[in-house]
């Protein structure tokens, strides 16, 4: 099979077959054997009746429902898991993605030689002062940070080499960063296409302010789960160590210019009463309490079940 097109959908019922209809009319002339994996995230509309209707009609069609709303990293895991296509395109319901980009991007993929090839959504129709803006800020700090250079790391429209999305884990809110994730398990072709932005049509958008929170935190956590999680001692022992010696020193000195002091008859306070006393002090606590941590997580890390996982592309 050519392609596999990976929908996640919440509360998308209006504009479903519309989407339907023009992926099809797209693929049926382009000649590409393609399945539809849709995934219904959860949704409190008829969204999976319009699923279930189509798939009656059209035997490319699969449905994939969640009990409850999951979130879109969840809903890609599981279309990535069932996708058999050569190569997987994602897009969401909502019409903002064009499906006339699905030629070029398979293209990019087979024939470039891509292991994700992301949209850039250079010219957008989005508020700029909630969306634009705060995108802008938050795709140069990604590139800056992961050394992935793209425009557009969070664009839903994507196309991946099936190898690439069989080797990956997207979990909690890490949809935003599948391209630092491809990077991190060993796929470094990463490319960008300029593609076509267009206005919603139906519903509202389902994400608020607080992706600017949590796309933040989730960006700290994945490149650290990328540097240190095979050897969480390197960063916790590290940063606990130099804050425990620092403190250290800091005490000793105070100890040595006290008892100086007390030898050339120098009036001085006690070193208890002396506040840099006291940071010192906190700083050997913190400085013991991450250096254990850093052991506590090592040991953790050593007893997982994945601590040998690696990934193998060509044996002989």
């Amino acid at each position: 099979m050519d392609i596999s097109i990976v929908i996640p959908l919440y509360n998308e019922e209006e504009s479903i077959p519309h989407l339907i209809e023009w992926i099809e009319r797209v693929v049926s002339a382009n000649g590409f054997s393609c399945e539809i994996i849709m995934i219904n995230d959860g949704s409190s509309d008829s969204s999976w009746e319009v699923i279930e209707n189509l798939a009656k009609e059209n035997g490319n069609i699969r449905g994939i429902s969640f009990q409850r709303n999951y979130g879109k990293s969840a809903a890609l895991h599981c279309g990535f898991q069932a996708a058999q296509g050569d190569v997987v395109i994602t897009m969401d319901a909502d019409l903002q993605d064009s499906p006339d980009e699905i030629p070029e991007l398979y293209r990019m993929i087979r024939e470039e030689n891509y292991d994700l090839v992301s949209g850039w959504k250079k010219k957008r129709y989005d508020n700029a002062l909630t969306k634009n803006i705060p995108s802008k800020i938050y795709n140069a700090t990604a590139r800056k940070i992961s050394g992935v250079k793209l425009h557009d790391m969070n664009c839903g429209l994507k196309a991946y080499r099936n190898e690439l999305v069989k080797s990956i884990e997207v979990y909690g809110e890490m949809h935003r960063y599948i391209p630092i994730i491809a990077k991190w398990a060993g796929f470094y072709n990463i490319g960008e296409k300029v593609v076509e932005h267009r206005a919603r049509q139906y519903g509202k958008t389902k994400f608020g302010l607080s992706r600017f929170i949590y796309g933040y935190l989730d960006l700290l956590t994945i490149m650290f789960i990328s540097k240190f999680r095979k050897s969480p001692m390197h960063f916790f022992g590290t940063v606990g160590s130099l804050m425990f010696f620092l403190g250290l020193l800091a005490t000793v000195w105070l100890g040595v210019y006290k008892i100086y002091c007390v030898s050339k008859g120098i009036p001085a306070i006690l070193v208890t009463d002396n506040p840099y006393f006291y940071i010192a002090l906190v700083a050997m606590i913190l400085g013991t309490q991450l250096f254990l941590a850093g052991f506590l997580a090592e040991l953790i890390s050593r007893s997982s079940p994945e601590r040998n996982s690696y990934l193998i592309n060509k044996t002989i």
